[in-house]
């Protein structure tokens, strides 16, 4: 067992590190009288790309959440691509939610946004900006992640929520507590926010862990947001209550939901139905369920997409 645990330590230690061509970073900012944008050091709650040009000169522009993918391929190995033209469009503030089966394509979409992995043909803009020109960094800092699979460490309350963000005050990581609904249940334990949670929060339920998740990324306070599948593994009663705070983190953020479960996406401005890599079918749920498509399908059946 040592030896296989050995075999995996270097073969990441062999890893090359990740190339990043990228220029434009994620500034704080501020207007002033007349709506321009200056960069500066404290947090602002406002944030800009800064993007240098070749004649010296620097442009700012307000990071809204613009999202916008044109005729994407891309495939894991060159010669399978999963995705084919996929083109789509998310305003500042919307709420895109993706369906389909296992394998459909809809993690894959979210892992280019992050340019875990690069586009093969197409186009990624965010706010205009072609996301190869941003730094990975800033680009990855600029969306947060909810995904299924809680990560929680040995420390306290407190500290697990203040991941999010290094630098939030304790007043801070409350208000994101209370705004994810994670508030009531913290207070009940042992210690409130200085309660030590270990072995990755095991005496905590399912849904515990992933109302601190949804806290820690309200304290992150990312301009844009990306729920995987984050209620599929919790119980229907508690699934209300981690609904809420992710309503709570979705406010005003342009989010992209993968779905497992119907209440999760019903209320969504676009749902996109993919299937083998392909968007088959958009648009709200009313309009969706009139078309009488494989979104009235999904409906009218379990919708269970296992």
């Amino acid at each position: 067992m040592a030896m296989a645990g050995a075999k995996r330590i270097f073969a990441l230690l062999d890893e090359e590190p990740e190339v990043d061509e990228g220029y434009v970073t994620l500034v704080n900012a501020r207007k002033d009288e007349t709506g321009a944008l200056t960069e500066c050091s404290e947090r602002t709650g406002l944030f800009a790309w800064k993007h240098p040009h070749h004649d010296g000169t620097v442009t700012y522009t307000e990071l809204k959440g613009d999202i916008r993918m044109f005729d994407v391929d891309f495939g894991y190995v060159p010669e399978k691509i999963v995705l084919h033209g996929v083109t789509l469009y998310a305003e500042p503030g919307q709420k895109l939610a993706f369906v389909g089966a296992t394998g459909a394509g809809k993690t894959t979409i979210t892992n280019l946004l992050n340019r875990f992995y690069d586009i093969a043909d197409g186009k990624i803009r965010y706010d205009g900006i072609n996301i190869n020109k941003i730094r990975k960094d800033d680009l990855r800092r600029s969306i947060g992640l909810v995904l299924q699979d809680t990560s929680l460490f040995t420390g306290t309350v407190m500290e697990n929520i203040r991941y999010g963000r290094l630098d939030a005050t304790d007043d801070e990581c409350i208000a994101a507590a209370k705004l994810a609904g994670a508030d009531s249940f913290i207070s009940n334990l042992p210690y409130g926010y200085n309660t030590v949670l270990l072995n990755a929060g095991e005496a905590l339920s399912q849904g515990q862990r992933q109302l601190l998740n949804i806290a820690r990324a309200v304290a992150a306070n990312s301009p844009c947001m990306i729920l995987d599948e984050a209620t599929s593994s919790i119980d229907t009663r508690t699934e209300r209550i981690v609904q809420e705070g992710m309503d709570a983190l979705m406010k005003g953020r342009t989010s992209f939901v993968i779905a497992h479960r119907l209440s999760t996406i019903r209320n969504s401005d676009v749902i996109m139905v993919l299937d083998h890599g392909r968007i088959i079918e958009r648009g709200s749920h009313e309009k969706l369920i009139e078309e009488k498509g494989t979104y009235y399908q999904l409906y009218t059946g379990a919708f269970e997409l296992e």
